[in-house]
Order: structure tokens, then sequence, then C-alpha cells
């Protein structure tokens, strides 16, 4: 695993337009999977302009930077497909055999991807480039989706969101070291799963008790739960590594955690009604991109006020939206979880 760049702040390589040279000379883009049209639609953020929309494979959930910062990986979920896309042309290659892909990430070292599983109750590790199977893993829940790695990489969160249940997995082994349900987990459905800026706990979404989990990142365990909105489903750590943004997306608003003081600072409503899901921060910190995921479109919002700036329709469905390039050495994957 690259070196930290500080003991203090595990979003430090995120900053304000700190891009890697891989990256620094691609063009900005939204790349948003439209999960009930088996589409990609690409939008310049600088136009707010939909440049095109692409066929993939079925039912695209999430577009995936990879861990060298090169490819986007479309994870067609149905279709047991990744298609990839070269981000500094646009161009979107032949799909690449990968069976149940509803979520992607990669291990710190970017030795493997870690395939999401959900519907096999799986996770997979496989090479980084080419996608061969290395090892795979039965997890014992349901609906692993969304996950998130201790700040010396050692150690990775995941989520079941069919099962209300949390796995430790031991990322050098390659196994499940404990996994728990969520209090009440029989009406829990956890989410999104982000590490805090000091490294000492995770936040993990919930959308059916409409807040976030506070679980310690050391000895995983819960420590007390956050009410934000109804829906709770997307986390989203700002440039500056102070705030978390919280989508919550069966009430149309975006919740802002202070995450010193673990204390909610904000809330922005989207007007005209809205379904904000998953999505992205712009490099410059200035625009939170996220996917309507019941209204076909994607909206543009604000950092500093929470004021909706564009609204733009895009295709049926759209899901785990990936804005790029984006701050960052690697990527761990999801819709860009960079260090």
């Amino acid at each position: 695993m690259p070196k930290p760049l500080s003991t203090d702040d595990v979003w430090a390589a995120d900053r304000a337009n700190a891009l890697s040279p891989t990256v620094r000379r691609m063009p900005e883009r939204v790349y948003v999977p439209n999960s009930k049209s088996d589409t990609v639609t690409v939008i310049n953020p600088r136009t707010f302009r939909v440049l095109r929309t692409v066929p993939v494979g079925h039912e695209p959930q999430h577009v995936v930077p990879s861990w060298d910062l090169r490819t986007l990986w479309v994870n067609n979920d149905l279709g047991n497909s990744l298609t990839p896309i070269n981000p500094a042309t646009g161009r979107f290659g032949r799909r690449v055999r990968v069976v149940d892909p509803y979520n992607l990430y990669f291990t710190p070292n970017g030795r493997f991807a870690i395939v999401m599983a959900s519907a096999r109750h799986q996770l997979v590790f496989a090479d980084p480039h080419t996608m061969r199977v290395r090892k795979r893993v039965h997890v014992p829940c349901a609906g692993v989706n969304h996950a998130d790695f201790t700040s010396d990489g050692r150690y990775f969160l995941v989520s079941c969101e069919f099962s209300g249940e949390l796995l430790e997995v031991d990322t050098a082994a390659m196994r499940v070291r404990k996994a728990w349900r969520l209090p009440g987990s029989s009406m829990s459905m956890p989410q999104d799963v982000k590490l805090s800026t000091d490294g000492r706990v995770f936040y993990v979404a919930d959308m059916k008790r409409d807040g976030v989990w506070v679980v310690d990142a050391l000895r995983f365990r819960i420590l007390r739960f956050i009410k934000t909105g109804k829906g709770a489903h997307g986390l989203y750590v700002t440039r500056d590594s102070r705030r978390l943004l919280i989508t919550n997306r069966d009430e149309g608003s975006i919740s802002v955690l202070d995450m010193r003081s673990r204390r909610l600072v904000a809330k922005w409503r989207i007007r005209g009604g809205a379904s904000p899901d998953m999505g992205g921060i712009s490099a410059d910190g200035r625009v939170f991109w996220v996917a309507g995921r019941y209204d076909g479109v994607v909206y543009a919002i604000s950092t500093r006020t929470g004021r909706l700036l564009h609204k733009i329709k895009v295709g049926a469905g759209p899901h785990g939206l990936c804005v790029y390039p984006q701050p960052g050495r690697y990527s761990l994957g999801h819709t860009g979880v960079f260090r």
C-alpha cells in the first residue's frame, strides 16, 4: 500500500485539483450508468450538457475507476460483464466476462480487484487488469454491496444490504474475520461505507433506519447511530476532509455531517422533489454530482450553498455515476474512493 500522505488525514491526497499526473490531461466528464436503460450517459460538467449516450451491458450499476486510474469499469450486473472505458479518449471497449458484478473495489496495494457478487453471496478477488478470478470467498450474509478500508489497508468493512449485517474482511488473507448484525437488523438496510478523516470510525448509511451508523474502525463494533433523513444512501467526503455528504434518497435531501464533532451541520433539500442516490464531487470541490435514481436525471449541487445548479435528463434508473478525473493517487473503487 502506498505510504499515506498524512497520519492524521486519510483523505489528504484528495485536495481540490490535486490531480495525479496520470489523469491531469484527461477531459472532465461525468459518466452516468442508467440501470434501466442499459446505457451510460456522458456529460460535460463545464457546460452541463449531455455529450452522448452509449449502450453497454444489462443493468449497469456503477462506473468504477481502476486502481491505476487509467480505466473506468462499467459494472453490468445482470449482464455478467464489465465494460471498460478509456477516460483519456472516451472510447468504450469490449466487454469483459465477470459474473454478477454489482460493485467493484481494489485492494490498497493494487494487486486485486474485488467484485461484489451480491446475488452470489461472494467476494471475488480477481486480477485488476484481466479480471481473471484468483479466489472466491463465500460470505455469510445477503447483498454484499459497499465497502471501505482501514487506514492501514489491512482490513475492510463490507455492508450486506438484504440481511442487515456488516463484515470485517482480512485484506491479505482474503477471508471474513467477523460478521455481525446491526441492532434491529430486520429493520436495517446498510448501504455506502466511508472511513472518517482520522481513521478511527467507519460511517455506514442505513436506508431503512434513515441515518448512519458509527462503527469503531479498530475494534469493529457499533458506537452510535445518527439520524440524517429518509433513505440514507450514499456517503461522500468533501475536498477539505472535514465534512461528509449523505444522500437521503427517499426524502430528496442531502445531510452534511461534521466529521470532527460527528454532528449534523446542515441539510440541503433539492427543490421540485428528488431521489439523490450515488455520485461524486468535482475535482475543484465546488459541485456535488448525484444521480436521481427514480427521476431519470442527474443533479449538480453547489457544495458551498447546497443550491441546485442544474438538473440534467439522462436515461432510466441512473445509479452509481462517476465524476472523472478526481484528485487522489490511486482508486479503491466504487464511484471514486481515492487515497
